[in-house]
């Protein structure tokens, strides 16, 4: 008779339940930024992100609503996040310097892209590294999930850079009603 048949949990096994448990406390980001600020969104709401393409304006439209483009064939709603999130333009960068993540259409319901100044990394992150109640501040916008501490090397020291994690289905809910 085996350890495994007799009911006693083998090394291997008991290791395969660490990683799942643990694979269970960690997600995945997309990162990117706006403006100087760090941000990230859920990878599974991303579908792909793209080069900076000429954007054409729609008239009568909110203020974020950037227009649309033609991507591959398909036409594509780009949000401003910028604009949404009411962040600061900086008067030295342009919009044809950034990027845009092309969100999966189950969000809104249309094929939909937000513009952001540069996308940084796809990254995994441990439930640890969230802190949801620093953003106490932001009242009720249910859009902030949580701040991740990101670890990073400065020269010879360990610091942590701060992430803000927003929901993207939660910011562009109430464009699915007007796309």
């Amino acid at each position: 008779m085996t350890a495994e048949s007799s009911g006693t949990v083998t090394a291997p096994l008991l290791e395969r339940s660490k990683v799942s448990a643990r694979q269970q406390d960690s997600f995945q980001v997309l990162e990117f930024l706006l403006g100087k600020e760090h941000f990230a969104i859920d990878l599974f709401d991303v579908r792909e992100v793209v080069e900076y393409t000429t954007i054409t304006k729609l008239p009568n439209t909110l203020p974020y609503m950037k227009g649309i483009i033609d991507l591959r064939g398909e036409i594509t709603t780009i949000i401003d996040l910028k604009e949404r999130l009411h962040i600061p333009r900086e008067e030295d960068r342009s919009d044809e310097s950034g990027r845009f993540i092309v969100l999966d259409e189950k969000l809104t319901g249309a094929k939909t892209g937000i513009l952001v100044d540069d996308v940084l990394a796809v990254s995994t992150f441990e439930k640890g590294d969230v802190d949801a109640a620093s953003t106490a501040g932001a009242g009720d916008d249910a859009a902030i999930l949580g701040i991740i501490k990101k670890r990073a090397k400065d020269k010879e020291n360990t610091v942590n850079e701060l992430v803000i994690w927003i929901d993207i289905r939660e910011t562009l809910s109430h464009i699915k009603k007007r796309v």
